[in-house]
């Protein structure tokens, strides 16, 4: 046993990312913080020697790699998982580790936005579909990345001209879309090949003197503009050394409409604007590319805002449902949603000058064991000047992480709660606390429930199934997490589950109602 455990301790702290990317490499001038093993970088770039077609600097490339108004409803699918590996300590440390590697994204980025010069809020765009053009219904296809080892969510997207499909990472913490293009010179391992902008007649790039192109980051040092049909190039990071680099550029992207009535049609997106990434590092799980549903404007829901209007909902079953339950996707008012008697509103934050404008920021006040309000701290939840701190929700994070003292204070009121009934399990160094309930069936069991109350007066209670997560049949464990102290605090997927999530960004606030999902 203590094998195992030291084998686990080894994999936790190794960074998932020790290799530099070769086509980016050259200087990465950063600060660093420590996060529990993990080193954040405050900042990269790129310098380098040799150009490239693609209108920035790159060093040399492998060639070999070249190749290898009404809502809208998505489903999201999960993939068949094999009963006796649910509960397993190996999908533990993988889902723990891109979960850590996710937070020095979105730390990093924080902490950077504070010294950036931000274009984008200085400009607006208008969204890709006519102003004229009514609200419909966009359905698609989404699965659970739980088979891959991935706590993230897969949608189905059809991209170019004639149609082909791709799989995207749904993400709510950043903004782009993009996908890993051909010629690829340094990319990661996907399912399916790889897009080529060459085989698609709806295919343009975005000219480094078009007005767009300021509205996305470039490579470091800059190249100059010189001419009219020069590229746009783009560079967007993620602060843990996973990074998409190629050019910007418009692409016709097809979704499907469904009317009042049921009926659905094909309806054709054009110039929607996406990164077509030529270098691209990361843990990505097998996807094509990444759909971005942050709140910047160039996120996928800001772009199609005229489509279905300002808001969007998910509902995510539990995860261990069975496969053929699906969880929805929901772009456009939801009447059903709207009108739940449980569905309660907290407003985001928002401060240009701390804030990140792509995060969905929420003001915790307080949070609840059992009803009972912990004595924590506010500053804790509160956005430093630097632009650190803060709580956001997001998608792409599985667990729940709060930053110290938040954690170490919840997780001593669980342990008191729990100790009670059930022995403490000390031998698992990933998760804490662990409770030994062997011999206790699931159903039968007695866990305290966790609250967030908001300082706007909205309380958002987790039952006992979203706050711990079952490594075995004999041990239990608290699902959440800690980040150090004036870190951000994240609300993940996990503790989502079975709730009707819905992001309304024209008034600036985020709904949630106890739902089954698998009933919607």
């Amino acid at each position: 046993m203590s094998a195992k455990l030291s084998l686990i301790l080894c994999l936790i702290t190794v960074t998932p990312f020790s290799c530099d990317c070769r086509t980016l490499s050259g200087k990465h001038e950063h600060n660093s913080s420590s996060l529990y093993g993990f080193s954040f970088q405050d900042s990269m770039h790129v310098s380098s020697s040799t150009s490239n077609d693609c209108g920035f600097s790159s060093t040399e490339h492998d060639p070999a790699k070249d190749h290898p108004k009404e809502s809208m409803k998505f489903q999201l699918r999960r993939r068949e998982i094999k009963q006796e590996s649910k509960r397993t300590t190996h999908s533990v440390v993988d889902l723990q580790i891109q979960d850590l590697t996710r937070i020095q994204t979105l730390h990093a980025r924080a902490k950077k936005a504070k010294n950036q010069t931000h274009k984008k809020e200085e400009k607006k765009i208008t969204s890709v579909i006519a102003p004229e053009a009514s609200p419909g219904q966009l359905v698609a296809t989404l699965e659970s990345g739980m088979t891959l080892g991935s706590g993230e969510y897969f949608m189905d997207v059809l991209v170019g001209t004639p149609p082909k499909h791709f799989s995207l990472i749904l993400d709510t913490g950043s903004d782009l879309n993009w996908l890993q293009c051909l010629p690829c010179y340094d990319c990661f391992h996907q399912h399916g090949p790889f897009y080529d902008p060459e085989t698609s007649s709806s295919f343009k790039n975005i000219t480094c003197k078009d007005p767009r192109c300021s509205l996305i980051s470039s490579p470091e040092p800059s190249v100059p503009c010189e001419s009219n049909n020069q590229s746009c190039p783009y560079f967007y990071w993620y602060g843990d050394r996973s990074n998409t680099t190629g050019d910007f550029a418009v692409e016709t992207f097809t979704v499907n409409l469904t009317n009042a009535k049921g009926g659905s049609s094909e309806y054709k997106v054009e110039d929607m604007m996406f990164g077509c990434g030529h270098w691209n590092r990361g843990l990505f799980n097998g996807a094509s590319g990444l759909l971005g549903l942050g709140r910047g404007p160039l996120s996928f829901s800001s772009q199609l805002q005229s489509l279905y209007g300002h808001s969007f909902s998910y509902c995510l079953v539990d995860r261990n449902s069975d496969t053929n339950v699906s969880s929805k996707l929901i772009f456009g008012e939801d009447k059903g949603l709207l009108n739940n008697p449980n569905l309660n509103f907290t407003s985001f934050v928002h401060n240009k000058e701390t804030s990140v404008e792509t995060f969905y920021y929420l003001q915790i006040k307080s949070i609840l064991v059992n009803g009972q309000a912990l004595d924590i701290p506010q500053e804790t939840w509160n956005i430093s000047s630097d632009g650190a701190g803060g709580t956001i929700i997001d998608s792409g994070t599985t667990l729940s992480y709060f930053a110290e003292p938040a954690y170490k204070i919840i997780k001593n009121k669980i342990t008191e709660k729990v100790k009670e009934k059930y022995h403490v399990f000390e031998d698992f160094p990933i998760l804490d606390p662990c409770f030994n309930v062997s011999g206790v069936e699931e159903s039968n069991m007695e866990l305290p429930e966790l609250g967030i109350a908001f300082a706007d007066g909205a309380v958002w209670n987790f039952p006992a199934e979203n706050v711990f997560i079952w490594l075995s049949e004999e041990v239990v464990c608290l699902a959440i997490l800690g980040t150090p102290e004036s870190s951000m605090s994240i609300i993940g997927n996990y503790q989502q589950q079975n709730f009707h999530i819905l992001y309304d960004t024209k008034r600036s606030r985020l709904g949630f109602a106890p739902t089954k999902c698998a009933d919607i």
